[in-house]
C-alpha cells in the first residue's frame, strides 16, 4: 500500500520569507487530498486550513498555500471526510468489558464459553464475581443445556458468574450467583422480568429483562479510577475507528462523572453526549426532574453534553419476545398464542414524562424496539408538541426496527429521529432470531430506512457497542446501510433490499445527521468553514470501490478539533 507522509514544513520553505507579513497565519494545512465535505455546493476540495481547532478556509492546494502555517500534512491523494458520530453506544460498558470482564464472541459454543470462563476463574481465584459475556440470543435454542446454572457451576461453585447476552437485556448466572442475590424457587418474578425455572420450579440460571437487572445493586461497580480508565480506553477505541462524536445511550451516574473527569484534565478527544439514565422496567411514578437537572448541571463540561435523557419503553424482539408489538409474535412454549410483548411505561405516564422533559429542554432518547412502542413514543412526542409548541428538540426513537407504515410520516412531521443500528440489522444470527419470533413477511420488513428518508424523517446511526456487535466499527454499519447485506460475509442474502440507501445518503447519516443527534450539527458533521476540524483520512476512496469493500475501510488519521488523536501505525507515518 502506498505510504502517506505527514510533512512538517517551515514557512520559509513554502514561500519567500519576505511575503510572510501579508499572509494570514493558521495552525495546520491539509493538502493534496480528496476531501469529501458532505454538504454545501463544494462536495469535494483538495485542501483545508485549520486555526484554533476550526476550519478557516478550504479549496484547492494552491489556494491553501497562501497561508502561513505551523505545519502542513500532505494527504497523498487520500480520501478524507468528516469524523463519524455514533449516537447510540455504551462506551463505559465497552471500556469496562475490554479492560475488566471475561469476554467471548456472540458465536461462542458451550465448549468455548466454558474454556474462556475457566481461564478467567483461574486467573482470579479470590474474586467474588466473574462478570462477562456475551452469549447469543438463540443460544439456548441452538444448544440444549438441561441446567444452565449447573453448566456454569462446572466452572466455579465459589464465585458468582454473571453473563450478559448479545442484547444486554438478559443474563445467565450460576448457582453461587443466585445464592448471592437471594434468588430461589420462592422468589417471585420481578415486574417486567422472568426468572426461568425448571420442571421442579427451581431457577435455571437464565434471567430475562428486569430479572437480570436485580444484579445491578449486588455486583460491586467499578471504582472511580477504573471508570476513568475505561472511559479513556473507549475513546481510544472509537477514535481509531474514525469516531469523533458519540452519545452514551443510557449512562449510569458513573459514566458522566468519568467523562467529565477526562475532559477536565484535557484528555477527552471526543464530543460526548450523555443520556442520563432513568429506571429500566415498569415504572408508575413520575421522574425526579430536579435530580436529572442537578446531574445535568454537575457533569456538563466543554466536550461533555448532558442535556439528554434515556427512557425505556420495551425490550427486544428476539426469541425473548420482550419488545412491544402491534400484532402477536409467533407462538412459543413460554408465551403461547397471542402474545404481543409488554410496554414498560403506560402511555399516560410516558406522555406526562415526555411533555415535562421537553419543557425543561431535555432531548429524549426512547428505547422502542417494537412497532407498538414506536407508536406510543410518537404519540407522546406529538402530545409534547401540542402542549409545549415546537421546542426545536429532535427527540429519538432508538432501534425502531419495526414501524407500522401509518407511522412512517410522523417522524418527519414531529421532527423525530429514528436511531438505527445497521451494524446489527442485516442477515445474521440475531436477526434470524428476530425474524423467527416476529414471523412471516412482517418479520423481514425490518429497519425501513428508505421509507423514512423519502417521507422526510430524520435518521441517525449508532453501533450499540458492546451490545450485539463485536466492535464499534462504523464501516461495517455504513456498508450494511448501502447493501443491506452482512458486511462480514458470514450470512448470505439481504434484508429488505428495497430499503437500501445511496452512499452519499449513508455518509450524511453517519456524519451530519448524527451530529444533529448530539445537538452539534452547527459545529461538526461536515467540512465547513467555522466548524470544528473533526476529520478522518481513509485508506481508500469510498466512491471508487465496490460497496462490498466499504466494510474493510481502515482509518489512517483521526483529527479532533484540529489535533491528531489517532494515527494508524507509527512506522507508516513520519512527522
Amino acid at each position: 500500500m502506498k505510504k502517506m507522509l505527514i510533512v512538517v514544513l517551515s514557512t520559509c520553505l513554502v514561500s519567500a520569507c519576505s511575503d510572510r507579513s501579508s499572509r494570514p497565519e493558521v495552525d495546520l494545512v491539509l493538502t493534496n487530498g480528496k476531501i469529501y465535505t458532505v454538504e454545501g455546493q463544494r462536495k469535494w476540495v483538495e485542501a483545508v486550513a485549520i486555526e484554533d481547532g476550526r476550519y478557516v478556509a478550504m479549496g484547492d492546494s494552491k489556494e491553501m498555500a497562501a497561508f502561513d502555517r505551523a505545519r502542513t500534512i500532505d494527504l497523498g491523494g487520500r480520501m478524507a471526510m468528516p469524523g463519524i458520530n455514533d449516537v447510540h453506544v455504551h462506551p463505559l460498558w465497552g471500556g469496562v468489558k475490554v479492560l475488566y470482564e471475561c469476554s467471548f464472541p456472540f458465536t461462542a459454543t458451550p465448549g468455548q464459553i466454558k474454556a474462556t470462563l475457566s481461564v478467567c476463574a483461574a486467573a482470579r481465584p479470590d474474586a467474588t464475581w466473574i462478570r462477562g459475556g456475551q452469549w447469543g440470543s438463540d443460544f439456548f435454542t441452538d444448544y440444549k443445556i438441561d441446567s444452565p446454572r449447573e453448566f456454569l457451576d462446572q466452572v466455579s461453585t465459589t464465585q458468582g458468574i454473571y453473563l450478559a447476552d448479545d442484547s444486554g437485556h438478559n443474563a445467565w448466572v450460576n448457582t453461587k450467583a443466585l445464592e448471592l442475590a437471594g434468588i430461589d424457587g420462592n422468589t417471585p418474578d420481578p415486574e417486567g422480568g422472568i426468572i426461568k425455572r425448571d420442571s421442579l420450579g427451581r431457577p435455571t440460571g437464565v434471567l430475562v429483562e428486569t430479572a437480570g437487572r436485580l444484579y445491578d445493586a449486588i455486583i460491586p461497580p467499578p471504582t472511580d479510577a477504573e471508570n476513568v480508565a475505561a472511559a479513556k480506553k473507549s475513546v481510544e477505541i472509537l477514535n481509531a475507528f474514525g469516531i469523533t462524536g458519540m452519545k452514551d445511550a443510557g449512562a449510569f451516574r458513573n459514566a458522566p462523572k468519568a467523562y467529565n473527569t477526562l475532559d477536565r484534565h484535557g484528555r477527552l478527544s471526543m464530543h460526548v453526549a450523555i443520556c442520563l439514565r432513568t429506571s429500566y422496567g415498569k415504572r408508575e411514578n413520575a421522574l425526579d426532574f430536579t435530580a436529572l437537572e442537578s446531574e445535568r448541571d454537575q457533569y456538563a463540561s466543554t466536550n461533555v453534553h448532558t442535556n439528554f435523557v434515556k427512557l425505556f419503553l420495551d425490550g427486544v424482539p428476539t426469541s425473548a419476545r420482550t419488545a412491544a408489538m402491534l400484532k402477536a409474535y409467533v407462538a412459543d412454549e413460554v408465551h403461547g398464542e397471542g402474545f404481543t410483548g409488554e410496554l414498560h411505561l403506560a402511555p399516560k405516564r410516558l406522555r406526562e414524562d415526555v411533555i415535562e422533559l421537553d419543557r425543561r429542554g431535555f432531548t429524549i432518547k426512547m428505547h422502542a424496539a417494537g412497532d407498538r412502542s414506536v407508536r406510543v413514543g410518537l404519540d407522546a412526542i406529538q402530545a409534547a408538541r401540542e402542549v409545549n409548541g415546537d421546542s426545536g428538540l429532535r427527540h429519538e426513537l432508538a432501534h425502531a426496527g419495526y414501524i407500522d407504515p401509518s407511522d412512517i410520516s410522523r417522524f418527519g412531521r414531529f421532527n423525530v429521529a429514528a436511531d438505527f443500528s445497521p451494524y446489527l440489522w442485516h442477515p445474521s444470527p440475531i436477526v434470524a432470531s428476530v425474524v423467527s419470533a416476529v414471523g412471516g413477511t412482517r418479520g423481514t420488513q425490518y429497519w425501513p430506512t428508505r421509507n423514512l428518508l423519502d417521507s422526510g424523517g430524520p435518521v441517525s446511526i449508532g453501533s450499540d457497542w458492546p451490545a450485539a456487535v463485536p466492535d464499534a466499527n462504523p464501516w461495517s454499519g455504513l456498508a450494511a446501510l448501502v447493501t443491506r447485506a452482512d458486511p462480514y460475509g458470514s450470512t448470505p442474502g439481504t434484508l429488505w433490499l428495497e430499503q437500501a440507501v445511496t452512499l452519499e445518503e449513508a455518509i450524511s447519516i453517519f456524519t451530519l445527521s448524527s451530529a444533529a443527534g448530539l445537538k452539534l450539527e452547527s459545529q461538526t458533521g461536515s467540512v465547513s468553514e467555522g466548524k470544528f476540524a473533526d476529520l478522518i483520512v481513509l485508506d481508500r476512496n469510498l466512491f471508487e470501490i465496490p460497496p462490498d469493500d466499504i466494510a474493510g475501510t481502515q482509518v489512517e488519521l483521526t483529527f479532533f478539533k484540529g489535533q491528531l488523536v489517532y494515527e494508524h501505525s507509527e512506522d507508516q507515518f513520519s512527522q
